[in-house]
């Protein structure tokens, strides 16, 4: 399975190089590459009538090639493709390539063709736009009359290039050592293997694809409870504390504590307690109150003796705790440190022990001289930070608690997935005093009324938001907040406006904030740099252009910046986008409920970018999504909690394989994150 595909005979080395920098560089790199789907090749979809939103694999011959010219720039190279079994009324096929040089080189009349994609109705014609395609020539069945596996390639790496190879190995793949634990699955490994690259039949591909998702699944929850297990042996402190400051503190907040935050307090208390290191997750919807929930945990650390840190991942979060931290806290109390690339800022003068609640940004990571006895870390929205900055900051303590924090609410598969070494603790409910957020989607010439509408909310003394997904103008067709700050300006005179966005320097950028937070600006044309940690309550309408251009969760992040005083509240939608696109945007029009959002969110985009090695230190997936095969994860948790619990240290012989897929695991995140 290490077998370097360069030291491979059969393999040219100009095919080998190819290869290495496509990143195969093993066989097991070439085993582990999955196909992205497939054709079944045995019967082909007749020749389309009309348009599908399905996509169709045909077989045909090519009759007509022709090359055109579309302005000066513009290139076209169509195809007329005839069924193989065409008759009177056989309709051909068109496909056409724009500005694809390469596909002329490779068509020619008199070829037999299979393409794959979407069919559409152009004139009389019916085509496909750029299909996928592969000239069928007179070789054996590795690519013909089975269902094929179609593959992710690349330039010099065709189709029938990495499946010729991929079969070979395949073939000559001696019998493989199970990586599953007995019970979980009966299928070889060697034999899941074959069967999701050269399949004999949708039943044992389904099959394969099963055994594979449950090995990478069971590999990824083998590594989680490992390293829960590291982080349970360590030797921890105590951090109890009476808990005098913590009262004086809420007796001093405007507002009581939820429920949800006094729940959640408790189980974090109770943590602090216990000898052992803290590793806890609170997760919670927009303004449910994580920042007061970790501001009560760091006041208990602190008169338990240590001291206490807060990374945010961005300067105004940073110095918006800052801010908070320094209204709610008396410097009697407790002394305050700020540090951020540009800013260093105290509460007051410091004896010899230094601050004992430090806020920062990535700067606290390079500052250890403002470090004496760091006993508590919090790391807010953590999923901006990487796991070597995480573990930096960590190890600025000696064996601290660490809270870590996220505004995105997390659905549950996904949280045991990510965070499956870390105790959960979710604020599933929102202060009462929260006002009602209307959402609604608008087109984007709806401009001049969506205008007049927050002119005559400003003229009522309330504020708003307009945000912008660039800074300046792209070339795109995408607006951009200081291009269109001008218009702004004109239009909402005389109230005063002001633009913000992340290049603005800080000393500008808090004298902004000020003034919006104070009411003498009305109007704040930004970036998302406003997503988190801006917090003014009169401020009731929020205005997104291109709100297609950013996530669904960012878009909850965003509209969290209003209804946080008692005024009813509005977030207005403003796209280009056609109707039948707007399908995302509408569960913002239907709900405000986070956890419902972020587990849209996440089934449109996918987890891949979430599962990045580089922020969550796991390995990454290749077949398995968290989401859909949650069934899979939870059988592969309960095998790898139920192995632990059984041999605590994987001591035993026959659990060997398993301690060398755990340090497989380390090897394969270290590589990534380093």
């Amino acid at each position: 399975m290490n077998e370097l595909l360069s030291e491979c005979d059969w393999i040219p080395p100009q095919r080998a190089r190819l290869l290495e920098r496509f990143g195969l560089v093993t066989i097991e790199d070439l085993l582990l590459h999955f196909p992205r789907r497939y054709e079944d090749r045995r019967q082909f979809d007749r020749f389309p009538a009309g348009e599908s939103d399905t996509p169709v694999c045909v077989c045909g011959t090519v009759v007509k090639t022709a090359a055109k010219r579309l302005g000066s720039w513009k290139r076209l190279f169509e195809v007329v493709l005839e069924q193989e079994d065409a008759h009177a009324l056989s309709q051909p096929l068109l496909c056409r390539w724009f500005n694809v040089h390469f596909v002329q080189k490779m068509i020619a009349t008199g070829q037999r063709l299979i393409v794959y994609g979407k069919p559409k109705v152009r004139g009389k014609s019916v085509c496909i736009d750029h299909p996928e395609f592969e000239v069928v020539e007179d070789e054996p069945s590795v690519h013909m009359n089975r269902i094929t596996p179609i593959y992710r390639a690349t330039e010099g790496l065709s189709q029938r290039v990495i499946r010729s190879i991929l079969h070979r190995v395949v073939e000559s793949m001696p019998e493989l050592e199970d990586r599953l634990p007995p019970g979980l699955d009966k299928l070889p490994f060697a034999e899941a293997l074959r069967e999701i690259h050269f399949p004999r039949s949708h039943e044992s591909l389904a099959r394969a694809r099963r055994h594979l998702i449950l090995d990478e699944f069971f590999s990824m929850q083998l590594f989680i409870a490992a390293r829960r297990a590291e982080t349970l042996a360590q030797p921890g402190r105590s951090h109890s504390a009476p808990g005098k400051l913590l009262s004086r503190f809420q007796e001093k907040l405007p507002f009581s504590l939820t429920n949800a935050q006094k729940r959640v307090l408790g189980e974090i208390r109770a943590d602090m307690a216990s000898a052992r290191p803290m590793s806890r997750l609170l997760h919670g919807d927009v303004g449910s109150g994580k920042t007061v929930v970790a501001l009560c945990a760091m006041l208990l650390a602190v008169e338990s003796g240590c001291q206490a840190a807060l990374m945010a991942p961005t300067q105004i979060l940073a110095e918006q705790h800052y801010l908070n931290f320094s209204r709610w806290l008396d410097p009697r109390d407790v002394t305050l440190a700020l540090r951020t690339g540009a800013r260093k800022e105290d509460n007051r003068f410091f004896n010899e022990a230094g601050p004992q609640i430090i806020i920062g940004t990535h700067a606290l990571l390079y500052d250890s001289a403002v470090f004496s006895d760091l006993g508590f870390v919090v790391i807010d929205e953590q999923h901006k930070f990487g796991v070597l900055q995480k573990a930096r900051l960590i190890g600025q303590g000696k064996t601290p608690d660490v809270l870590v924090m996220t505004a995105t609410p997390i659905p549950r598969t996904l949280a045991m997935t990510l965070y499956g070494d870390l105790d959960v603790s979710t604020l599933d409910e929102l202060p009462a005093n929260r006002g009602k957020i209307i959402t609604a989607i608008r087109d984007e010439s709806k401009t001049p009324e969506a205008a007049a509408f927050i002119r005559k909310h400003l003229e009522a003394g309330r504020q708003a938001y307009i945000v912008y997904p660039l800074i300046e103008d792209s070339g795109k067709d995408i607006k951009a907040a200081a291009r269109e700050f001008e218009k702004w300006k004109e239009a909402l005179r005389p109230m005063r406006c002001e633009l913000l966005h992340g290049r603005i320097e800080p000393e500008e950028k808090d004298a902004i904030m000020r003034r919006f937070g104070t009411g003498e600006s009305k109007a704040l044309i930004a970036t998302s740099v406003i997503e988190v940690g801006i917090d003014v309550p009169n401020a009731n309408i929020m205005l997104i252009e291109n709100a297609e251009r950013f996530g669904l969760a960012q878009l909850h992040q965003l509209r969290g910046r209003i209804g946080r005083g008692e005024h009813k509240s509005y977030c207005i939608l403003m796209t280009p986008a056609p109707e039948e696109e707007l399908e995302k945007l509408r569960v913002l029009e239907r709900t405000g409920d986070g956890f419902e959002i972020a587990e849209t969110d996440l089934r449109l985009r996918g987890p891949g970018d979430i599962l990045g090695a580089a922020q969550s230190g796991l390995p990454p997936l290749r077949l398995g999504d968290p989401l859909s095969d949650s069934a899979l994860m939870i059988a592969a948790r309960e095998a790898a909690a139920a192995l632990f619990a059984r041999d605590p240290l994987l001591e035993r012989r026959e659990n060997k394989r398993f301690r060398d897929l755990i340090a497989k695991s380390k090897k394969q995140v270290l590589s990534q994150v380093s």
